[in-house]
Order: structure tokens, then C-alpha cells, then sequence
């Protein structure tokens, strides 16, 4: 993959590499809450770190690309799109929702079905990254 790349600076490839450990959390977390659920019982503790982690790598995936998009590496708009603006939207919906739910213990199942769209977007931005149609 990393000859797809356009640039090989160090900002690039770690921009590529947080890319894909994204695109590979996202489809973790929602696995596990799809497991969760169908064993009805709620996933443990961890689950929130990796939320909490997810969260974070996004946040220092959207520096990485303001850093390339200032020094001169532009994408096409459906990338910033797809990287940062939707998922955002996404989550912070889901931390209304979750923040609005009666029951408590069912918050989880907000942020799987949450992370069953962040997993799409984060994989399109992704291949819209590197090119792919």
C-alpha cells in the first residue's frame, strides 16, 4: 500500500499507518458489540478504552492531515469529508444519544451501531486516500 502513496514523508506514512490502525479499531469495536449483543451481555471495560483510544487516533489523524494539507498535500474534498466531517457528525450524535438514553447499561449498543458507520466512512476516506475508486 505504501506505494500508492503520493508523498513519502514521515507525516504521510504515519497519516497512512494511523489510516489503517482506524479503519482496523472501528471494525474491532463494532464486531465486539455485535458479539456483545447477540450474548446478551455488556462488553467490559475495555471497550470504553477503545472507544476512548478511536477517539484519540482520530483526533491525531485529522493533525497529521491539516500537517500535509498545509505543507502542500491536497486530496480530493471527498476524503476530508469522509475522514473527518462524518465522523465527527457521527460521533458526537452518538454521545447525544447515548448521554440521552433512559437505561444507562444500553449506551454500548449506540456506540457499535455508531462505530458500523465509522468503520465505512474511515475505510472510505482511506481508499479515497490512496487513490482507490
Amino acid at each position: 500500500m505504501l506505494a500508492l502513496l503520493r508523498c513519502g514523508t514521515p507525516v504521510c506514512t504515519i497519516h497512512e499507518a494511523i489510516g489503517f490502525a482506524v479503519v482496523g479499531g472501528w471494525l474491532v469495536f463494532f464486531v465486539w458489540g455485535v458479539i456483545a449483543f447477540f450474548a446478551k451481555r455488556e462488553p467490559n471495560r475495555w471497550y470504553w478504552r477503545l472507544l476512548a483510544v478511536l477517539q484519540a487516533a482520530l483526533i491525531v489523524q485529522l493533525v497529521a492531515g491539516a500537517v500535509l494539507l498545509a505543507t502542500g498535500h491536497s486530496r480530493v474534498l471527498l476524503h476530508y469529508f469522509y475522514g473527518a466531517v462524518f465522523p465527527g457528525v457521527v460521533l458526537v450524535g452518538a454521545h447525544v444519544l447515548a448521554r440521552g438514553m433512559d437505561d444507562e447499561a444500553d449506551t454500548w449498543k449506540v456506540f457499535a451501531v455508531a462505530a458500523f458507520f465509522l468503520f465505512g466512512l474511515s475505510l472510505r476516506a482511506l481508499t479515497t486516500g490512496l487513490g482507490l475508486p
